[in-house]
């Protein structure tokens, strides 16, 4: 009897419509099994239907930024690898898709047989995918929303990665310096009451909905979520 293969699934988030099908087509032929997606709204919901093995996500987005959607996918405690395309090459930028949550990052235009090794890489290194509960939390990048329940807060851009850095510790404390890496740019001077004032407004916009969680100081370290 032949053995089944299984091959390892992937979710390609790619707006540019010829370089997506490229994308397609050559890590099909490469033994993955593909699924595309052309905006952040839509790759939200094909991993609601199915949990990749791994995920290459563009940064440049018609509808969000590539490294707030992989800070809402850890905030839901998705840990699927991600390896983000984008046209930048800056350290600063390499360095915020890192802070985002990101696991490798590619810049183009990119060798195909590179970004093969890498995703091939990635899988050897990430063993078994796992989801935890999120709690009652639900980040949306594409317009920078939580929803508690039915109720919807907007937030602003930087209040969104503080929360979501927060959520991808549920129960856990995080330093001071890793919200301040997660949602303002690599080198950017930031006081200690900015982040202060930050999580002072989202405890007013969290406290405004019912069951939301809280937002706790632990004096000298940094803030949970819990």
């Amino acid at each position: 009897a032949t053995l089944a293969v299984m091959q390892p699934t992937l979710l390609v988030l790619e707006d540019d419509t010829d370089l997506r099908t490229v994308l397609r087509d050559c890590l099909t032929e490469e033994g993955f099994a593909v699924t595309t997606a052309g905006t952040a709204r839509d790759l939200l919901h094909a991993v609601e239907r199915a949990l990749p093995d791994a995920m290459v996500i563009d940064i440049g987005l018609p509808d969000a930024d590539g490294r707030d959607v992989c800070q809402a996918l850890r905030a839901r405690g998705i840990h699927t690898p991600v390896l983000f395309l984008t046209a930048k090459d800056a350290v600063v930028d390499r360095l915020a898709g890192f802070s985002a949550g990101g696991d490798d990052y590619l810049t183009k235009p990119f060798s195909l047989d590179e970004l093969i090794a890498r995703l091939q890489a990635l899988l050897r290194r990430s063993g078994h995918n796992s989801s935890s509960d999120a709690g009652t939390l639900r980040l949306d990048p594409t317009g920078h929303t939580v929803h508690v329940g039915q109720a919807q807060v907007t937030l602003t851009r930087t209040e969104f990665r503080i929360l979501a850095a927060l959520c991808r510790r549920p129960g856990g404390v995080v330093p001071r310096k890793d919200l301040v890496r997660a949602a303002w740019a690599f080198g950017s001077m930031v006081h200690d009451n900015t982040l202060d004032a930050y999580i002072a407004r989202l405890r007013r916009k969290l406290g405004s909905v019912a069951d939301a969680p809280k937002i706790v100081t632990v004096r000298g370290v940094g803030y949970r979520i819990e």
